[in-house]
């Protein structure tokens, strides 16, 4: 058996306009993986590796942990939220969001859009998103051991997707709950990939930390 530990990175940039400015962890970000990295510390769970995305805020999280990156993967990279919604707003007058509440109506749209080839003006289709993460997910469940993947909202909702057969709506309000930080289990066994856990935030439970409980 082997077992992937796939967790979010802590809060980004979340006032930010594009894709470049939103990728560097806030200081509250920072504090999420530091917290998280203590109570994996505590618990002295073992990783056989350590792979991350290109992204600079999913190294930044490995590194706030405690972690030494072993592997860089392009594959676990976010997709491209505001390029995709731009091309909403370009191509189908359909506006950004303006707060959470429009954010939780808009995602699941823009995924629609993307994955029904409504999307024209955007840098990677659908499938090819898919693919990718898919792919990634595939090659560490046939490392052995235990791997330590950390990356962003939508990779982890499309390998949840891949885990349990997800159609795209159901995926896309997956990808609605997962938190800054939050740690979620991929197990493989008997040849197949299962589901061990979703959005575990074991070090943002203490009251205290009720403020850190944040989605972007």
């Amino acid at each position: 058996m082997s077992e992937i530990v796939l967790v979010r990175h802590g809060q980004a940039m979340s006032h930010a306009t594009d894709d470049a400015s939103y990728d560097k962890l806030s200081t509250l970000g920072h504090i999420q993986a530091g917290w998280l990295g203590s109570h994996l510390r505590d618990l002295d769970l073992r990783f056989d590796r350590v792979i991350t995305g290109s992204l600079t805020r999913q190294q930044e999280t490995a590194r706030a942990m405690g972690f030494e990156i072993t592997t860089l993967d392009p594959r676990l990279d976010e997709l491209s939220y505001f390029a995709l919604a731009g091309a909403m707003r370009t191509e189908h007058g359909i506006p950004a969001p303006r707060d959470a509440t429009e954010f939780a109506a808009h995602l699941p749209q823009v995924i629609t859009y993307w994955a029904t080839g409504r999307l024209m003006g955007c840098p990677e289709p659908y499938d090819a998103f898919a693919a990718r993460v898919t792919s990634a997910i595939d090659d560490i469940t046939a490392l052995p051991g235990r791997s330590l993947v950390v990356t962003s909202g939508g990779v982890i909702g499309m390998a949840i997707r891949h885990a349990l057969g997800l159609d795209d709506p159901g995926m896309a309000k997956l990808m609605l709950q997962i938190l800054n930080s939050s740690m979620h289990r991929l197990h493989h066994v008997h040849g197949a990939l299962m589901l061990g856990g979703f959005n575990a935030t074991p070090h943002l439970d203490a009251p205290d930390r009720a403020h850190a409980r944040t989605f972007v």
